[in-house]
């Protein structure tokens, strides 16, 4: 990207004083973060630090509170989780979520539920979808619940962007997967992102996030410690002692 373009633009998503509780517990501590429109930004930390809640709440599914959440210049503070999605604001869940007694297609097509479009338009993705996963094409017609685990994963980021987002929020795609299927989904996310999707990524294999990064924030116990570019924190003395054991 253009230094000079970079300087214009304004962010696709802006968040101010984000707040999350559970209860008595405060589990996302009044964080602030943006993410500028074409990047991949990562949200990195250990379990327990509140990524994962973070994403909750920019889909709508847990209770927040924040003094600014704008989407493409709009106010979604109050927005429920299924016009997040028309707007163009769409999660792949941790753990994938596939809906395994529906078939391949037919999870993929639920996809693309909050679109207004044509039937062709929507087919058309499809294709695409299956030419960016050729597996899944393979298994069309099977059902979702006989797929490897890496399989799911390609379905559920698949069905993601079957909504036609213009952000994607991926929580931890590459738990419970082999290393190589980890760096297959990794080179997938550069080349979704090669196309000019904005994506925000939590992930603990903070080696393989930072890699792909344009910008990066670093989550403790809810705070928002650290934060710069992928490869400048993947230099950081502290990042190299706390996550990537050296």
């Amino acid at each position: 990207m253009n230094p000079n373009t970079e300087q214009a633009l304004q962010p696709q998503l802006s968040v101010r004083d984000l707040e999350v509780h559970y209860g008595p517990v405060k589990a996302v501590k009044g964080i602030s973060f943006d993410l500028m429109p074409g990047r991949i930004t990562t949200l990195v930390g250990a379990n327990g630090a509140g990524k994962s809640t973070t994403l909750l709440a920019l889909s709508g599914l847990v209770k927040k509170q924040a003094t600014a959440l704008q989407f493409n210049g709009r106010d979604i503070r109050n927005l429920k989780p299924h016009q997040l999605v028309a707007s163009g604001l769409v999660q792949v869940a941790e753990g994938r979520a596939t809906l395994t007694r529906l078939t391949v297609r037919e999870n993929l097509q639920l996809g693309a539920y909050t679109r207004k479009d044509s039937a062709a338009a929507q087919a058309a993705d499809l294709e695409h979808i299956y030419q960016l996963f050729p597996r899944l094409k393979e298994r069309d017609g099977g059902l979702a619940g006989n797929l490897s685990g890496g399989e799911q994963q390609m379905l559920a980021i698949g069905r993601a962007l079957m909504a036609k987002p213009s952000v994607l929020l991926l929580d931890e795609p590459s738990m419970g997967l082999a290393p190589i299927i980890v760096q297959d989904i990794f080179r997938t996310l550069q080349s979704i992102n090669q196309t000019g999707l904005t994506i925000f990524l939590v992930e603990q294999n903070v080696r393989q996030a930072l890699k792909i990064s344009d910008y990066a924030y670093v989550l403790e116990t809810g705070n928002i410690v650290l934060e710069g570019s992928g490869r400048s924190l993947l230099g950081n003395d502290k990042i190299q002692q706390a996550y990537l054991g050296g």
